[in-house]
């Protein structure tokens, strides 16, 4: 329209209109395992879902390993690379690692980036009494503030009853530098007290990830915790 591409939405039941400058059309991939000889080495697989593996990556002809793309379901760079870690390990050390320990964290490069680890805002939906999120809005983040750049927030999933990370979603300009911060937490089974206790420069955006260590914190100090430590300190005096 008027040299416009139009977009009819329909959201909800209500069909709303955007203008948009271009379309991207995305097709999907399929991995690429024919004309391998596959069915000579015995190696089972599937022309939409690729080499079929088990847990430690090996396929059905247990002498042959795959990894990344061809054989996964998560089709990044860095999870291919992780993969392909674990086929070095198992095939050539004698290695057990299996493929469904990996954690693997996301990031879309928009502006701001959308990045995220482990449990989804959509997975947690309908488990509050084992589930809780704690929100930090970029807003309360100095070096935010300064950039002008305020759009955006952290959400870390923790269980509720114990300190354990169980997902994590950021939106902020840096977010695919900041998530590793909380997966690495994840993979070394620290829970959120631990982003309290690191020391970050200051003003990074950074900082979001010690407010929500603050914030879960400051959870703990329940009623009951609270009246116990007015009488300790009234003991003290």
């Amino acid at each position: 329209e008027s040299g416009e591409k139009a977009l009819l939405l329909i959201l909800h039941g209500k069909i709303q209109e955007l203008h948009v400058d271009q379309v991207l059309l995305s097709t999907g991939r399929t991995p690429q395992v024919e004309g391998l000889d596959l069915e000579r080495a015995e190696v089972a697989y599937d022309l939409e879902t690729g080499v079929q593996v088990n847990d430690f990556l090996q396929s059905s002809n247990p002498r042959i390993y795959a990894a990344g793309d061809v054989c996964s379901t998560q089709r990044f760079t860095h999870a291919a690379d992780a993969q392909a870690r674990i086929v070095v390990r198992n095939a050539l050390f004698f290695g057990r690692a299996r493929a469904s320990k990996l954690l693997i964290p996301h990031c879309i490069y928009t502006d701001p980036e959308v990045a995220s680890v482990g449990m989804s805002a959509q997975e947690a939906e309908g488990h509050e009494a084992t589930v809780r999120s704690i929100t930090i809005p970029m807003a309360t983040v100095d070096r935010a503030v300064l950039e002008g750049a305020t759009t955006g927030y952290l959400q870390v999933r923790v269980a509720r009853n114990r300190d354990r990370i169980l997902g994590a979603t950021l939106v902020a300009p840096q977010a695919g530098e900041l998530i590793p911060q909380i997966t690495a937490l994840m993979q070394a089974g620290k829970g959120i007290a631990h982003l309290s206790t690191v020391i970050h420069p200051y003003p990074t955006q950074a900082e979001i990830l010690k407010k929500a260590g603050d914030a879960w914190m400051r959870s703990k100090l329940t009623p009951r915790v609270h009246k116990l430590l007015r009488f300790l300190l009234a003991l003290q005096r």
